[in-house]
């Protein structure tokens, strides 16, 4: 499978080279323009300059969030699509992050994120996503047969309620707490603390350890279920295992950073592209290229139009939007 793309070598070496080039970019751009020359002078010196200060407390949790956040997005991207047999499945297709947007929405209408500031956005986040997830999970799993068809389905129905929820409590809502609600919506890279991004680094880095054991059955669920059962796959295990690592990539995800879209769409399609269809090499190909993907954006939302800051999911969404036009236009992105 995926024979006539570039073998593993090139294919790793090109993902790194933009993983460390969308580093480096966002280390040195900002309105504290710093050298490239100049940084690991900088770091190595320590303490006591405000360069060190910026790199170190600003830049690089962002970085580091970025890696986790666009590395998660775009493996549950590869892997809900290679489940579902369908390129337009992304992780918000089954409506985890309308439920997250819900329960970020609650805790800021009930006030919860000033009296737990640290904690209570991504805590009702996750708590939303993990409804959303359960709601799914349960309403399709009938005698032990995985409904793709309806999880799909369903997921979008989810999707429609939550978000037409949110639309009401953002009609209801103090002018104040609706800025805090839409800028939440909107996605964004901004430094939640060490607890979280080492968390979300964490789970991001596991769940593509735990998702590689599975790249040979990925592959045989790309040629359907009849021939996966044939080569000795338990489809249904299997399946009901990498949607619930899908799952909890994304939840994390967007209780940590908000609502980033088009990472887990596009990264996707442009890593099959040069990595072919064989997940041996296209799941850590996604996850690096998504991950430089997203910091590359971030760095664009901090830097574009400064000193103001946009949020990181409206630069993917222009810019995902518009790579994805092109990627649908290429014959050898079709799935």
């Amino acid at each position: 499978m995926g024979n006539k793309r570039s073998g593993w070598g090139p294919c790793l070496t090109i993902s790194i080279m933009f993983l460390l080039a969308a580093g480096l970019y966002s280390l040195s751009s900002g309105s504290a323009g710093i050298p490239l020359n100049k940084i690991i002078p900088i770091i190595l010196k320590g303490r006591g300059t405000s360069e060190f200060s910026i790199i170190s407390d600003i830049r690089l949790p962002r970085i580091i969030l970025g890696f986790a956040i666009g590395g998660s997005l775009s493996l549950a991207g590869i892997i809900l699509q290679g489940i579902f047999r369908n390129p337009l499945v992304e992780p918000y297709t089954l409506g985890i992050s309308g439920g997250a947007a819900l329960g970020a929405a609650l805790c800021i209408v009930l006030g919860l994120h000033r009296l737990f500031p640290d904690f209570a956005m991504p805590l009702f986040g996750f708590m939303g996503a993990l409804a959303v997830v359960l709601s799914v999970y349960l309403a399709n799993i009938q005698r032990k047969i995985f409904r793709t068809d309806g999880f799909l389905l369903t997921g979008v129905m989810i999707s429609f309620i939550s978000s037409s929820l949110v639309t009401l409590i953002l009609a209801i809502s103090r002018i104040e707490d609706l800025h805090s609600i839409i800028f939440w919506i909107m996605g964004s890279l901004e430094e939640p603390g060490w607890v979280f991004i080492i968390t979300v680094l964490c789970v991001s880095l596991l769940c593509l350890v735990v998702s590689y054991l599975f790249c040979l059955d990925l592959n045989a669920l790309s040629l359907g279920d009849e021939e996966a059962i044939h080569l000795g796959v338990n489809v249904v295990k299997t399946k009901k295992i990498l949607f619930f690592i899908a799952a909890l990539l994304t939840g994390v995800s967007v209780s940590i950073a908000g609502i980033i879209g088009f990472v887990g769409l596009v990264v996707p399609h442009f890593a099959r592209m040069f990595a072919g269809y064989d997940h041996r090499r296209l799941l850590i190909v996604s996850f690096l290229t998504g991950a430089g993907f997203l910091i590359f954006c971030d760095t664009l939302a901090r830097t574009i139009v400064a000193p103001v800051e946009l949020p990181a999911g409206v630069i993917t969404g222009i810019l995902g939007g518009s790579l994805f036009v092109y990627a649908l236009s290429k014959k050898s992105a079709a799935f």
